[in-house]
């Protein structure tokens, strides 16, 4: 066991991203309390080490870390503020990280209401996709004080190969979402660049492999074809809050967000695009 302080911890949503993080919280020795709504995903959660844990308030009792794994604020909110919620739940000194990509100001929230109940609130976003999360090599930005992160940070190692501390609580949710907005102009310049190739009859896998090793190399374009762009609406509307709070103008994040409204039913079909 990596931290005698962290024995026990529960995970709340075993998505695509949670399972794994499951299975390596296991791998490396910590207890692990699953909450997951769905329970035909019991059988897959206690074959990779877990219990499963049915009611909230048993895992709340029990673990010393939280790891939420939702999918929306509006899911973070209700596990958290609901009656019977984690803020009431949750033992003191417990620290719960929200892995969700949320608003930042839902972050600083929940951290304040937890405070007079002696819970620590962070924010532990994780970057690399499911791909990573399978082998235990996730980005993990963390938001929090510095004892808090240092104090979690065994669980954090456990599935991520790297752990940067941002600043304080809500800085992770920064971070993944300036993540996300450079992700998807990439994929967007990279749809755009290779239906200009093909158009002029350019091999598109053979100039793709050469840009991989040029200036315009990028993570997408490494994994074109793999991605989904489930999350990239999503993802850039939370882009634009965060904008509209601090009154900045981000003109291109606008546009890259309608054209992954548009590019999200052809994905990668070059040939439909249309340029």
């Amino acid at each position: 066991m990596s931290d005698a302080a962290m024995q026990t911890v529960g995970v709340i949503g075993a998505g695509r991203m949670g399972m794994p993080i499951i299975g390596h919280l296991a791998r490396v020795g910590f207890r692990v309390l699953v909450n997951e709504r769905d329970a035909a995903r019991r059988d897959e959660v206690e074959a990779r080490g877990a219990t499963w844990s049915a009611e909230l308030g048993e895992l709340a009792a029990q673990a010393q870390a939280m790891l939420i794994c939702v999918g929306f604020d509006r899911e973070v909110r209700e596990l958290m503020q609901a009656p019977d919620g984690l803020l009431d739940l949750a033992q003191p000194g417990a620290v719960i990280a929200i892995l969700s990509t949320i608003q930042p100001r839902t972050v600083q929230e929940l951290a304040r209401q937890a405070e007079p109940r002696g819970l620590h609130v962070i924010d532990s976003t994780v970057c690399r996709g499911g791909e990573a999360a399978d082998q235990g090599a996730l980005l993990s930005f963390v938001g929090g004080p510095g004892d808090v992160v240092e104090k979690i940070r065994p669980v954090l190692s456990a599935y991520s190969s790297d752990v940067v501390h941002c600043g304080g609580v809500g800085t992770a949710q920064v971070a993944k979402a300036v993540n996300n907005l450079i992700l998807w102009a990439c994929l967007v310049a990279d749809h755009e660049g290779l239906a200009l190739a093909q158009r002029y009859g350019v091999d598109v896998e053979a100039l793709r492999q050469a840009l991989l090793i040029s200036s315009a190399t990028n993570s997408a374009l490494a994994k074109w074809g793999t991605q989904t762009m489930a999350w990239a609406e999503d993802d850039m509307a939370i882009v634009a809050e965060m904008a509209a709070d601090c009154g900045i103008a981000l003109p291109q994040s606008g546009v890259v967000r309608e054209i992954c409204r548009a590019l999200k039913p052809k994905r990668y079909r070059l040939e439909e695009y249309g340029i």
